[in-house]
């Protein structure tokens, strides 16, 4: 069943929905789901210094080897951080096979309800306000749902290939950003 996504908005991680993006995390973690975009991986305790390691990577520093900067958003509605996304600034060769520019999931308990295809809408729009005029995105062949999210977004398939470290075809999809 799908329920209206108006009221829904795409911010930057703030301390005002620590305890909702703290039960998200757990959701991922009890259902033993991929920290997918990779920030739920970071540890969020203490959450200001969370908050600013967000911040940091945005603006380039701090960033580990092989890694380019990236935003971090989550989408709230009523209150509840519903989904979370992530802009990588710019692609290595690495990322543009596997990975992409965008990465996002809605948490477990909100799926269903169209958060997902409005997480990437939203989460494009940032993507062209930081300047990129293309967005690629990956998933396992397999992820329909997020098939569906994509294609729902105006994104292409490009291509596809077996990645021997995950053990699955992935895809790679391509969104022009017009107007940027």
């Amino acid at each position: 069943m799908r329920i209206l996504v108006s009221g829904s908005r795409l911010v930057a991680p703030t301390s005002e929905h620590a305890d909702s993006y703290r039960a998200l995390v757990r959701e991922f973690v009890e259902r033993k789901e991929s920290m997918v975009p990779f920030t739920l991986g970071f540890a969020a305790e203490p959450f200001d210094a969370f908050l600013e390691k967000l911040a940091a990577c945005s603006r380039g520093e701090r960033i580990p080897e092989g890694f380019v900067p990236h935003s971090t958003f989550w989408l709230v509605r009523a209150g509840e951080v519903v989904g979370v996304s992530n802009v990588r600034h710019r692609l290595t060769e690495a990322l543009r096979r596997n990975g992409g520019n965008i990465g996002y999931s809605v948490r477990p308990s909100a799926r269903g309800r169209g958060f997902a295809r409005e997480l990437l809408r939203l989460t494009l729009e940032r993507a062209r306000g930081l300047g990129l005029s293309e967005a690629w995105l990956t998933c396992a062949k397999s992820n329909a749902a997020s098939v569906r999210t994509m294609l729902a977004n105006g994104a292409v398939l490009v291509s596809e290939e077996l990645i021997e470290s995950r053990g699955e075809i992935v895809q790679r999809y391509r969104i022009p950003l017009a107007g940027s």
